[in-house]
């Protein structure tokens, strides 16, 4: 098969409709068609697939993610010192790892073409991303605790790995506790931890906690950089460049303002 064509979809489509033994009608137009394949792939829990299945998806993502803009840290303008600010899609960049805020599971979002983070991540990964969070989960024998981090492989990413961790939740109507606030920071130092660990040129973190979590977007802001900024003055690190990823523009302008006081 050619690499990105409608017949790798059809096959890919039809796999896992097949795998689900449900009627499910396949649309005629390709935007749909790829949509659907999202969906899917979204709602599929970890099993065994077949690797006529996994070579076919891993070319179709793959050459869906090269004919993206992908950035490196060379591309990044705004910098200060290892901290770097980016605005765009975490998906598209090519860095040592990536962080997705992740649920409790680690599995990914099973909600079809939802617009959070981990189900952009996950969706352009391949399905070995859910598959490898579930061979961690079942050693681990419980739950992922809120602040720590767990690394896997990115599969059809642009990074090299993805680092997951899970966030604190504001219930709606609530401001953070002392208690949140610590708990973010530890997210962040976790991760940080992690990447050493793994000597990592670069790590690229979204904006934890900030999304369905709930946490207030400019006190996250202040935690997120005062908490690696600390750790990068008080640690030795093989991180040479730490990208803060926003995607809103409001998210831009919050960190833009505390990382460089504009």
């Amino acid at each position: 098969m050619k690499i990105n064509t409608e017949e790798q979809l059809d096959f890919l489509i039809n796999y896992l409709i097949n795998e689900r033994d449900e009627l499910i009608e396949v649309p005629p137009n390709f935007i749909e068609k790829r949509n659907l394949l999202r969906a899917l792939m979204n709602i599929r829990m970890p099993n065994e697939v077949s690797s006529e299945f996994l070579n076919v998806q891993d070319d179709f993502l793959t050459a869906e993610t090269f004919n993206k803009y992908l950035t490196s840290v060379d591309d990044i303008a705004e910098v200060k010192g290892k901290l770097m600010l980016w605005q765009g899609d975490i998906s598209t960049l090519k860095v040592d790892a990536i962080v997705n805020a992740a649920n409790s599971k680690l599995l990914g979002c099973f909600v079809p073409l939802h617009n959070c983070i981990d189900n952009v991540i996950h969706s352009a990964a391949g399905i070995q991303l859910r598959d490898e969070c579930n061979t961690i989960m079942k050693i681990q024998g419980k739950d992922e605790e809120v602040g720590k981090a767990k690394i896997t492989g990115a599969y059809n990413l642009p990074s090299k790995y993805v680092i997951h961790t899970v966030g604190p939740t504001i219930p709606q109507g609530f401001k953070p506790s002392n208690y949140d606030c610590e708990s973010l920071a530890n997210c962040y130092k976790s991760c940080l931890e992690v990447a050493d660990y793994n000597n990592l040129d670069s790590i690229a973190f979204c904006c934890i906690s900030t999304g369905v979590f709930n946490f207030p977007h400019e006190l996250a802001s202040k935690i997120a950089i005062g908490t690696v900024d600390e750790y990068l003055k008080s640690n030795e690190t093989s991180l040479k460049h730490v990208i803060f990823n926003v995607f809103t523009d409001s998210d831009y302008l919050i960190y833009k303002k505390e990382l460089f006081g504009d």
